[in-house]
Order: structure tokens, then C-alpha cells, then sequence
């Protein structure tokens, strides 16, 4: 038997309570539901990458949250620095290109947009692809980060990537979305 779409819980009327608010995130409660909110309304950009020479481009840094290094595609929050809170998800996703990666891209498509985790957290996260890429700088991220640049051959990124997690690396399971993304999606 199947639920109707439009069909919600009783705790979808409840009010909201915050529990708890941060400068990035909100711990929320409707009902008897506990979830995270982001503070940020733009959400978070993930850049899937190529260099001209078909390598897939992934970071590494440490994640204080999971107390693990992780392997990631160059990502950040939308709208996150002071005095550019109006910005779109396109022009964040260059902005975390080039400053997690060191690498310019000429131009960016959507590819597709949805929740992080949809029982947690009000996230919603954008995958975009970047086109026209050129090596401008060293990356590494800002002065809060410490990334390290992975520039890994488009036939074995996958492969890499299990590699890594027997090295007990953290690999983010979007990493795949996004390889899959790469390889299906079209990108305007």
C-alpha cells in the first residue's frame, strides 16, 4: 500500500521550537521531530571538476565532526561571507573551485539540487558541473582550511576513491552522485 504524496505526519502542523542556534546551524524541534537548520538560506554547492587532461579533481581535509581526514569534490555554503549573502549558487561554486583547488573555470551548470539528508536537516545541496578549466593558483583553501588537492584520472576515480577508504580516509558517498552525475547528466 502506497501513502499519497501530499499526504504529512500530524507533526508537520506543529510549531517550530529552536533548541538550539549557532552561527551556521539551528537545532530545530516540530512535534516530536529534531532536526538541523542551516542559517544560511543558500545552501551548499558541489563542483564537479575535470582538468583539461580528464583527471577528476577531489579534496582532502579534516572534518572535526567525524573526527576523520575525508575526501570530498570542492564544495562550500552559498552566501557564507560577509557582505555577499545575496550570492547564487553559480558564482559559490566558482568562488570554492578555485579557492579549495587552486583551478579557473570559464563557465558552470546546474546539474541537479536536493536535500543532504532529508531526515536530518533542511540542507539542500547543489551539484554543478564546471567547463573551461585553467590552473590559476595552488588552492588549499582559506585561512580557516587546510585542503589537500587530489587531481585523480577520470577512468579510476571510483577505484581511488575505495582505495583511500581502505586507507581509512572518510569518503563522502555524494562523491559517487556526483561521478555518476559526470558520466549522465546534461549540463546545459
Amino acid at each position: 500500500m502506497t501513502t499519497p504524496r501530499d499526504a504529512r505526519p500530524t507533526d508537520a502542523d506543529a510549531p517550530v521550537e529552536t533548541l538550539c542556534q549557532g552561527r551556521w546551524l539551528s537545532l530545530r524541534k516540530r512535534g516530536r521531530w529534531e532536526y538541523v537548520e542551516r542559517n544560511n538560506p543558500g545552501g551548499a554547492a558541489i563542483v564537479i571538476a575535470v582538468t583539461p587532461d580528464d583527471r577528476v579533481l577531489f579534496v582532502e581535509q579534516y572534518r572535526v565532526a567525524i573526527q576523520s581526514r575525508t575526501i570530498e569534490m570542492p564544495a562550500g555554503l552559498v552566501g557564507d561571507l560577509a557582505g555577499q549573502e545575496d550570492e547564487g549558487i553559480l558564482l559559490a561554486a566558482q568562488r570554492e573551485l578555485e579557492e579549495e583547488t587552486g583551478w579557473r573555470c570559464s563557465r558552470v551548470a546546474l546539474l541537479h539540487q536536493g536535500p543532504s539528508s532529508a531526515g536530518m536537516s533542511t540542507e539542500m545541496i547543489a551539484y554543478v558541473r564546471a567547463f573551461g578549466l585553467v590552473k590559476v593558483g595552488a588552492g588549499g583553501g582559506d585561512a580557516s582550511e587546510n585542503i589537500v588537492v587530489h587531481e585523480v584520472p577520470r577512468r579510476e576515480a571510483g577505484a581511488w576513491l575505495f582505495a583511500r577508504a581502505g586507507e581509512g580516509y572518510s569518503i563522502d558517498p555524494k562523491l559517487f552522485a556526483g561521478l555518476w552525475l559526470l558520466e549522465h547528466a546534461s549540463a546545459g
